[in-house]
Order: structure tokens, then sequence, then C-alpha cells
């Protein structure tokens, strides 16, 4: 029979591989827009799934419930709040911002 503590660590574990999952499916829609260029259908899908997934990242450190420290919590949201102002500038029309997002969410990925 599994402790509370290894079910815990499990949890956390399957959580981290997850949201390495997602930064990979983000990281190749930005890879797809930025091959298909600027207003395509590829990039509209990219924007629109960063800012999904950045804003569930962005709710959950936000959460008193989230148990990472202070600092760490607070970086995190500082790279999701640029990526997801990055990403409106895409949105804008700045497909020149696309090549930064892809690099600090392979940086993040690389963390987990």
């Amino acid at each position: 029979m599994l402790r509370y503590s290894e079910v815990e660590q499990d949890s956390a574990v399957d959580a981290r591989s997850r949201e390495r999952e997602l930064l990979d499916r983000s990281i190749l829609l930005f890879e797809k827009a930025q091959a298909e260029g600027s207003g395509s259908m590829a990039e509209i899908e990219a924007v629109h799934f960063a800012g999904r997934f950045w804003s569930i990242v962005l709710e959950d450190l936000a959460s008193e419930d989230n148990t990472l420290t202070k600092d760490l919590r607070a970086g995190i949201i500082s790279v999701g709040i640029w990526i997801l102002q990055e990403c409106e500038a895409v949105r804008q029309g700045d497909s020149g911002k696309i090549e930064g997002i892809i690099g600090v969410s392979q940086i993040i990925k690389g963390g987990l």
C-alpha cells in the first residue's frame, strides 16, 4: 500500500510531465506558425493555445494552495505575463516575437 507522501510525489511528477507535454505542444505550434508566416491559421492556433495554457498556469500560481515558494511563483508569474504580452504582439502582427516565445518556452520546459 502506498503512503500519502508517495502518492503526492507521484502526482507532482505526473503534473510536471503534463506541463512538459503542453509546453512541447506550444513550442511545436509556434514553430509551425513561424514556418507558415504571419496571419496564418497556425499562428492563430499557437497564440490561442499558449494564451489558454499560461492563463491556467498563472491562475494556479496565484492560488493559496500552490506549494511552490513565493519567489519561484513570482518568477514564473513574470515569465507567464511576458509570454502573454508577446502572444498579444504576435496577434497584432509582430511575428518577430515568436522566436522569443519559443526560446523562453524551451528554457521553462528544461527546468521542469
